[in-house]
């Protein structure tokens, strides 16, 4: 058969592209490389899994070292109260660089999305400081979620579009970037379709989509439209499972648990994940008060050997 005889489906095949692959900037090279594979993911601890130990900014991270973890997401408000108490930014970046641990995102909650202009615009500013704190202990990169646009009315997609655009132009100053989080409890950005529409139509080279297992499902997702992502589109993916019997209308954060011990299924959305060209980062992202009751040290622990178990052999 000739190289005109092919059909669409197997000259995709035959280049090495995904669905969706090239929506987002540049395509996936073709899998011909020679080169052993690297790892396809990074193992994360977003602090949220331990933050009911109420342990402060220091010792989470310590906490996160301890159990193995070499990267971390924080929560601006845990970072924030750590520097009102007299810590500094060069005083923390030295302690995370001395742990061996990177900072791959933050957690924060700015309004940017919604219709008031004085507080997007207040938002705005508070972004751009969080941002500029973060820049400086090395972090480079901040979850965008749809922070007080979460019920009706509903906002016009090409209106949050722009607001994105906004953000991301801000995120240039900074070399921060700000990745718009789909929350499936909300109104607003509860699906893969809308935060990819965002990305794509935003136009800007550092669009980037943060998505999280447990939204998938709460927001009622099909996984059918995972592949059309893209895989440059996500850098960042929060990993958590959750129980049989509990309905996406019904379900809510605390009932989130480790990755492998639920229905999720997780290894269908990492092997659409993974990515040869660069590791996905992997961050356990769970809100579980009975974790909460426990040692933070062995929350930590099970929680990555818990990642690793899921994400073995793929």
């Amino acid at each position: 058969m000739t190289n005109l005889s092919l059909n669409r489906r197997q000259a995709l095949q035959a280049m090495g592209l995904t669905a969706g692959g090239s929506l987002l900037k540049a395509p996936v090279s073709a899998m011909t490389s020679s080169k052993k594979a690297g790892p396809m993911f990074k193992y994360s601890l977003n602090m949220s899994t331990i933050r009911g130990q109420k342990l402060g900014f220091i010792k989470e991270l310590e906490i996160a070292a301890k159990a193995g973890f070499t990267s971390v997401e924080i929560w601006i408000d845990t970072f924030q109260t750590y520097l009102q108490k007299g810590g500094t930014t060069a005083e923390a970046k030295k302690i995370i660089d001395g742990l061996g641990i990177k900072v791959e995102n933050a957690i924060g909650f700015a309004k940017w999305i919604v219709d008031d202009e004085i507080t997007r615009k207040a938002a705005l500013d508070q972004l751009q400081h969080e941002m500029d704190l973060l820049a400086q202990i090395g972090c480079h990169r901040i979850a965008a979620p749809p922070s007080g646009a979460t019920g009706m009315p509903l906002i016009d997609l090409n209106v949050i579009t722009d607001r994105y655009r906004t953000i991301l132009q801000m995120g240039e100053q900074s070399g921060v970037i700000p990745m718009v989080e789909m929350w499936g409890s909300s109104q607003n950005l509860k699906k893969i379709s809308q935060v990819l529409y965002m990305a794509t139509e935003s136009e800007h080279k550092d669009a980037l989509i943060l998505l999280d297992a447990f939204h998938i499902y709460k927001g009622g997702s099909n996984l059918n439209s995972l592949p059309f992502v893209g895989k440059t589109a996500i850098e960042v993916f929060h990993i958590n499972d959750y129980p049989a019997g509990i309905p996406p209308a019904k379900i809510s954060e605390p009932d989130r648990v480790y990755p492998g011990d639920g229905i999720a299924p997780l290894k269908q959305i990492l092997q659409v994940l993974k990515n040869p060209e660069k590791p996905v980062v992997l961050s356990l992202e769970v809100f579980n008060q009975s974790y909460y009751a426990q040692d933070a040290l062995l929350v930590a622990k099970t929680g990555l050997a818990k990642m690793k178990a899921v994400t073995e052999g793929i």
